[in-house]
């Protein structure tokens, strides 16, 4: 595929509203607690039945030791070390109930930890908790899976990184956001370059295959000069993928986003300048733009699955193993089985309470009805690979695709005269000006969002 972007400021101006970033359809709004346990285990057993998936674990660890004041993760800012010790041991107990539901000989494909502070468990507790994953799921040793975790440059030792290697993990995304020191006083977050780039080094000395580094453009006392600095910075050691991330201000529904300061943010026209210069300075620089906010040198795993085909997309962000059952572990953690999304309870006392009691924490989800799954195939499709096989889909879910779609076709014509798609009778394409903008073109086909638009989400610039 011709993976180029354009940046239309008219079009981006015009289509710069609010809407779901499509790490699921439907998305996590439409959860609701008729959805718990027990329909959880039922389907996690259906699961087992015919030719069975490979899964993908995802391990949340929600403390961290300070709070970085523009975030809106689910997290416990705490110095107290001590806390880590119920939680970890009410998650053993999760594993095993979890473990308990799956065939052992699914293979683990998939490993990731994030956060909150992945690293805030001291290396003793890490070994501990990756040996018993071993012992109620089939993780590989063989290096083939993908492996990754969350780091904070703060949150390591000198020895941090080898340990990681040696227990498994081979991919990790190293927190940034900005090395500007007014705009890291101003989120509460003192990181120097030499932390950064010093845990960098050591995952290419121990082998890492894939490093990626976190930046957030919208910050307070950002703009064009100083942010340029921060991306040479890190530019000149090369990083595998880029997650540039849109700083969204919404201090009513995330407490830490009070403490900044409204009159430092950049302007709109500031931070749009500032995303065009990135993706510029990116795009000359060899990476490609492989959709919502992620960049990739043309030889990573998501350049390549985007090429292929293969790209897919769940909570985790952009993924290359589409055929898995997620499984979530912690407080807040979302699981994906079969064609049902179930997510843990949000705080310690609840999740405690549940484990106690024997319970696995689902508190509420979805399972998913036929509309569901054929407009997430189309969804994942488009923001994937910024292109939809129409015939294949009528072929797949038995349908006249321009008559099921009648509605969101027209609303698609309107996009094409815009220049954000082309689209006949055999396809969809989004163009290169439409890829930024492709949350909108996916809004299209969200019929959950079509029924409520007062749905509170981040623009999508």
């Amino acid at each position: 595929m011709q993976q180029t972007i354009v940046f239309d400021i008219d079009l981006i101006r015009r289509y710069d509203k609010a809407g779901p970033r499509y790490t699921s359809y439907p998305t996590a709004v439409q959860f609701h607690d008729k959805f718990g346990e027990a329909t959880y285990r039922e389907y996690a057993q259906n699961s087992n039945q015919g030719p069975l998936k490979p899964l993908s674990l995802y391990v949340h660890v929600p403390f961290c030791d300070t709070v970085c004041f523009y975030c809106a993760c689910n997290k416990i800012a705490t110095q107290d070390r001590h806390l880590t010790e119920p939680y970890l041991a009410a998650m053993y107990q999760e594993i095993a109930m979890q473990g308990a539901l799956f065939k052992h000989e699914r293979p683990v494909m998939q490993l990731h930890f994030g956060g909150g502070t992945p690293t805030f468990f001291n290396h003793e507790q890490m070994r501990d908790l990756m040996q018993v994953l071993k012992s109620h799921f089939q993780l590989l040793d063989d290096d083939s899976g993908e492996y990754s975790i969350e780091i904070d440059p703060r949150e390591t030792q000198s020895n941090t990184v080898p340990l990681l290697r040696e227990l498994g993990f081979n991919r990790m995304s190293l927190g940034v956001q900005d090395f500007d020191p007014q705009v890291q006083k101003a989120v509460n977050r003192i990181q120097s370059e030499e932390q950064t780039f010093a845990v960098l080094e050591a995952a290419r000395r121990e082998g890492f295959k894939s490093i990626s580094i976190d930046l957030i453009y919208g910050l307070p006392h950002q703009c064009v000069e100083t942010f340029s600095k921060t991306l040479d910075k890190i530019l000149a050691v090369k990083p595998d993928r880029l997650s540039i991330f849109n700083y969204a201000h919404l201090p009513t529904l995330f407490k830490p986003q009070r403490r900044i300061n409204e009159a430092d943010l950049p302007t709109a026209s500031e931070k749009l300048a500032i995303l065009q210069h990135t993706i510029k300075h990116l795009t000359e620089a060899g990476y490609l733009y492989i959709g919502m906010d992620h960049f990739a040198l043309p030889n990573d795993e998501l350049a390549i699955a985007q090429r292929n085909g293969t790209l897919y997309r769940n909570f985790q962000g952009y993924s290359t193993h589409a055929n898995c059952d997620l499984i979530g572990l912690g407080i807040t953690s979302i699981s994906q089985v079969s064609d049902s999304y179930g997510q843990n309870v949000k705080t310690l006392d609840e999740y405690y309470a549940q484990i106690n009691t024997g319970h696995i924490p689902i508190f509420r989800g979805i399972a998913l009805n036929a509309d569901d799954k054929l407009r997430r195939a189309v969804i994942t499709q488009l923001i994937c690979h910024f292109t939809l096989d129409i015939p294949r889909i009528e072929k797949e879910y038995a349908i006249d695709f321009k008559n099921y779609f009648s509605i969101e076709w027209a609303e698609l014509k309107m996009m094409q005269e815009d220049g954000l798609l082309m689209q006949n009778d055999q396809r969809i394409d989004i163009l290169p000006a439409g890829r930024l903008l492709v949350r909108n073109i996916c809004m299209t086909f969200d019929a959950y969002l079509r029924k409520n638009k007062a749905q509170r989400f981040s623009k999508v610039i």
